[in-house]
């Protein structure tokens, strides 16, 4: 299990990655997907914000952002921003996921409520809910016939 420190510094260097991608989609959404992404890019600067904090209480030095960030596909169109904004999410959850693992008390609080908004935010842009946000999808087993 990952030490809350280090849990902190991952979720931290999500949100710093989130923060740029949504800089990058935002300009690719028009009227009320626009306002979302504007308001999903405050939330994260917030939150990136109180994990610089929490990160320094816990003896840290938080991470700094990268100059830039690789995106995972081509953001040319509002539907690949879209595309975009789903996986900032699922990866934000996921890294606020390792956190509610590590952390006890009122950071676990917080990084169950990070989760729940990532999660919420990624329903949103999806469309679409899964069925535990912030795990890693598994391929199902195959389902044996019924015996008659």
């Amino acid at each position: 299990m990952a030490e809350p420190l280090d849990a902190a510094q991952a979720a931290l260097a999500a949100e710093h990655a989130a923060v740029y991608g949504y800089g990058v989609l935002g300009g690719r959404l028009s009227g009320a997907r626009a306002a979302e992404a504007h308001d999903a890019l405050t939330a994260h600067r917030s939150r990136r914000d109180s994990l610089a904090r929490t990160v320094r209480d816990l003896g840290g030095s938080p991470v700094a952002a990268a100059p830039a960030y690789a995106l995972p596909f081509a953001v040319p169109d509002a539907s690949s921003a879209l595309r975009l904004a789903t996986e900032l999410e699922d990866r934000v959850a996921g890294v606020y996921s390792d956190l509610v693992r590590a952390a006890q008390g009122p950071l676990r609080q917080e990084a169950a409520a990070a989760l729940r908004e990532a999660a919420v935010r990624a329903v949103r842009w999806r469309g679409g809910s899964v069925a535990f946000p912030g795990l890693a999808e598994r391929p199902s087993a195959p389902v044996p016939p019924a015996s008659t």
